[in-house]
């Protein structure tokens, strides 16, 4: 049972309704069905067997007339009152049988039904289901046996059956197909509002529910308007901040930046504490630049609508170029021919820059670069010779401010900003692609790219 539940509960809402509409319309449908089959049957059998009876009657009162005239035109008019070739007569006189229509064995007749006469019996006879009506003709016993065919009656009930049958089931998939639409139609503001806040999830702050006439559906649109504007105001102005102090601390650093230079150029003449002292102040001051240049970039990123400078870029032109110092000995592979994306050319720059940085500095260096296609769509692969990224860190390295396991284990680099996978995955979202990590194969790490390819 509880198995069951969960696969119906897996079931979407939109199917589950529409289900519901079917079930409910077929087991309606099936109820008039089986009501209309049993009056329609019972009308049409009752119908049957009063008619039969009372030609038996009328057929009974000719034979007897005969009978008292003593007439030979008796088997004559047997074969009259036969009639149709599907219809037996039968006349028991003086304990001898006669019969006339279609040939009928006498023995079939059940016994009871002539003990009880006058009475009316269906029975089955050489495989055929008859009306047996048996009435008495003379005082001295003697009968007369109308054996009228149900073949027709059961052939009309059968067409019958078979057209409720049908409609039963037509109603049945008509309710279901109205049950979706139906449920399409009342599901849409939700569908929209998974949509939108798929889109707003991914970026996309601009994303909004169209408001709606329907009383109970303009509150949920509205309301859910006014959050995602005051979001996005929220994170422009978080933008805007960030992009105001990164810019005006660009004038402080590149102070610090000259005057750690002018010190390294006199390390000489320093006591040495206060040239290890330089060399901190060096890297802390280097790495405290590339995060303000970062954050710079991670506020352009969200100020800057998706969309803008697009241009048909060749890959391969974009691994070719990508610094030496970045990849050295590193496998560069590309597919023939080339792929062709619509891409910010300096944006899709940077994300392989920093991909091959971060390979560089947390994954032991990278060992491929490589273009590929991957279900229709152009993949750029950073596989690095590092341990890998663990399964439940996988989504969180692109994370701001997510530094790797080896982060703050060499003096010369201490652990990067923790921004430079962050802006990938901003860069790539922006251009409408996916950004993941996985296992390559012989062990590391793989970062992937995928971008929908142009023709050329």
């Amino acid at each position: 049972m509880t198995d069951l539940r969960r696969r119906w509960e897996s079931v979407s809402l939109r199917w589950r309704v529409a289900l519901a509409f079917g079930v409910v319309t077929t087991a309606v449908a099936a109820l008039l069905s089986v009501t209309t089959w049993q009056l329609a049957s019972s009308y049409m059998l009752d119908q049957r067997e009063r008619g039969a009876t009372n030609q038996a009657v009328v057929d009974a009162r000719l034979v007897a007339d005969n009978l008292q005239r003593r007439s030979d035109e008796l088997p004559t008019l047997l074969v009259g009152l036969a009639g149709r070739p599907e219809t037996s007569v039968l006349l028991r006189r003086g304990g001898t049988w006669t019969t006339a229509g279609r040939e009928t064995d006498v023995e079939d007749v059940p016994p009871a039904l002539l003990s009880a006469a006058p009475a009316r019996q269906r029975v089955e006879v050489d495989g055929v289901l008859v009306l047996a009506v048996a009435i008495p003709v003379t005082p001295d016993g003697d009968m007369f046996v109308r054996l009228a065919s149900l073949t027709e009656l059961d052939r009309t009930l059968r067409f019958l059956s078979g057209v409720l049958v049908i409609g039963t089931v037509v109603a049945g998939l008509l309710g279901t197909l109205l049950g979706w639409w139906t449920a399409r139609r009342a599901l849409q503001p939700l569908s929209e509002l998974t949509d939108a806040a798929g889109r707003m999830a991914e970026g996309d702050l601009s994303a909004r529910l169209p408001v709606r006439r329907e009383a109970d559906l303009a509150p949920l649109a509205s309301r859910f308007n006014a959050t995602a504007d005051a979001l996005e105001e929220r994170v422009q102005r978080d933008a805007r901040f960030a992009g105001d102090v990164s810019h005006e601390l660009r004038t402080p650093l590149t102070t610090m930046i000259n005057a750690v230079e002018v010190l390294r150029r006199r390390h000489g003449d320093l006591p040495e504490t206060a040239g290890r002292a330089v060399d901190l102040l060096g890297a802390d001051v280097q790495r405290f630049h590339r995060m303000v240049e970062d954050l710079l970039e991670i506020s352009r990123g969200i100020q800057v609508p998706d969309g803008h400078d697009l241009a048909p870029v060749d890959l391969a032109v974009v691994v070719e170029n990508v610094p030496e110092a970045l990849v050295p000995g590193a496998d560069v592979e590309v597919a023939h021919p080339a792929p062709l994306v619509m891409a910010d050319r300096r944006r899709l720059d940077q994300v392989v820059a920093n991909l091959c940085d971060n390979a560089r500095h947390h994954g032991g260096g990278v060992v491929r670069l490589g273009v590929v296609r991957r279900d229709g769509q152009a993949v750029i692969e950073v596989d690095d010779a590092g341990p890998g990224v663990p399964a439940d860190l996988r989504e969180r390295v692109f994370e701001r401010f997510t530094r790797g396991g080896r982060s703050g284990r060499n003096g010369a680099y201490s652990g990067g900003t923790g921004l430079g996978l962050a802006l990938v995955a901003q860069h790539v979202h922006g251009l409408g692609g996916r950004v993941w990590v996985e296992d390559r194969p012989g062990g590391g790490a793989r970062f992937v790219v995928a971008l929908e390819e142009v023709s050329s």
